[in-house]
């Protein structure tokens, strides 16, 4: 699911800027241009389309024109018009995407030797401060959420063993408001994961955007004439980077704007749930992290003689052991069946079960016992508890 939203955003990025760029790209190609006057015309449509696809700058600043113009004309001088209008509508078309990234190239070189460069932002390093930025936040409201299941989940393991407090817990649905958080924790962590992943991918493209960089300088020094074989795969290769860069920026500002937009939802549990209530029924009860219930079962193992029949998998002997689809999202199946749908997150190190082509993990070795003398069993409460849960949001829905 990493990379999920981003992939789903710039897919959509990508259809509205070509369908932006629709109109720009049949005059050019469906051009019939003979007079001067009109193929004057189509030099200045190629420019447009130049400085639109390439999104650096804008087609109405006189300066970036002049740049793209300057550009565009030491590979493609006007004169060449003549043979582009014979080419086909798909010949015209993929040899205006290169001419853009040629262009591109050109000009971020130029950006980087200090020549150029008019309307680029550095996108480097803007996105240096804005995906710390941005995972800082997550970060913060990630420990926040997680902060407000522990405690959750602390009542409701006090109230497992209450029923007078059951009860009492009933009206402020404290179970599905934990199902609710967990939710919304596994949203976040997915978002996060997006925002590292690009700024793993950002740093390896500004490295290889400082190397071709630094070839193209080597390539040209202080030579008046490079063969075009030479420099244009160059200038092609930045101009991808940059595009690149670009995307990634998109996708910052994307999930930035969607964690800003979900933020106030920690407190509508407030709402639900307030502070005060929270406190009285957390009197006596144990609040644990997910890494102290983890660690408190680490030595606990499942003696894998002790069961024939079912197969057992442990971080030692499992090649991608952190890589398996675990079920229920790594929750312990058994303490959700046998309790009043109590999510406790299991513990892999204890041993993953093996059963049926699917792996299920338990919060301690008894409950991992337990589950094991008859999976079947269990796996149908389970069902059976998410069918009604469905069914119950359903109705509160309508």
């Amino acid at each position: 699911q990493s990379q999920f939203f981003s992939m789903e955003f710039l897919e959509e990025h990508h259809r509205v800027l070509e369908s932006r760029l629709g109109s720009v790209t049949r005059e050019i190609t469906d051009n019939r241009a003979c007079a001067k006057e009109e193929l004057e015309s189509l030099y200045r449509k190629i420019i447009s389309y130049v400085l639109l696809r390439s999104g650096l700058g804008s087609p109405t600043d006189i300066k970036t024109v002049r740049e793209v113009t300057a550009a565009l004309q030491s590979i493609f001088p006007q004169a060449e018009l003549g043979t582009f209008l014979t080419l086909s509508k798909k010949d015209k078309e993929r040899q205006l995407k290169e001419l853009t990234m040629i262009v591109t190239g050109i000009r971020l070189f130029n950006r980087d030797c200090g020549k150029g460069g008019e309307g680029i932002d550095d996108l480097p390093a803007v996105l240096h401060v804005a995906i710390p930025a941005t995972m800082q936040h997550i970060d913060y409201q990630l420990e926040t959420a997680r902060s407000q299941v522990y405690r959750y989940t602390a009542i409701l393991e006090k109230a497992a063993n209450d029923p007078h407090m059951r009860a009492e817990l009933q009206p402020y649905m404290l179970k599905e408001a934990l199902y609710n958080i967990r939710q919304y924790e596994v949203f976040l962590q997915i978002i996060l994961s997006d925002i590292i992943t690009g700024a793993q991918e950002v740093e390896m493209m500004t490295k290889q955007l400082g190397a071709h960089l630094e070839q193209l300088k080597m390539t040209i020094k202080s030579k008046t004439a490079v063969p075009t074989s030479q420099v244009f795969p160059i200038f092609i290769a930045l101009s991808t980077l940059w595009t690149s860069l670009q995307d990634e920026t998109i996708v910052v500002g994307v999930l930035s704007n969607l964690f800003t937009h979900i933020q106030p939802f920690l407190g509508a549990h407030e709402l639900y749930f307030p502070e005060r209530a929270m406190q009285r029924h957390l009197n006596g009860a144990t609040v644990k992290t997910d890494v102290c219930r983890m660690k408190e079962h680490m030595e606990d193992r499942v003696n894998v003689a002790d069961f024939r029949k079912l197969e057992w998998l442990f971080p030692e002997t499992t090649a991608n052991f952190d890589k398996l689809l675990i079920q229920y999202r790594g929750f312990c199946a058994y303490t959700f069946a046998a309790t009043d749908g109590l999510l406790l997150p299991g513990n892999p190190a204890i041993g993953i079960l093996k059963y049926k082509e699917k792996y299920y993990t338990f919060n301690s070795k008894d409950a991992a016992y337990s589950f094991a003398e008859n999976p079947e069993h269990y796996i149908d409460i389970v069902r059976e508890k998410n069918a009604s849960q469905v069914q119950a949001e359903r109705e509160r829905v309508s």
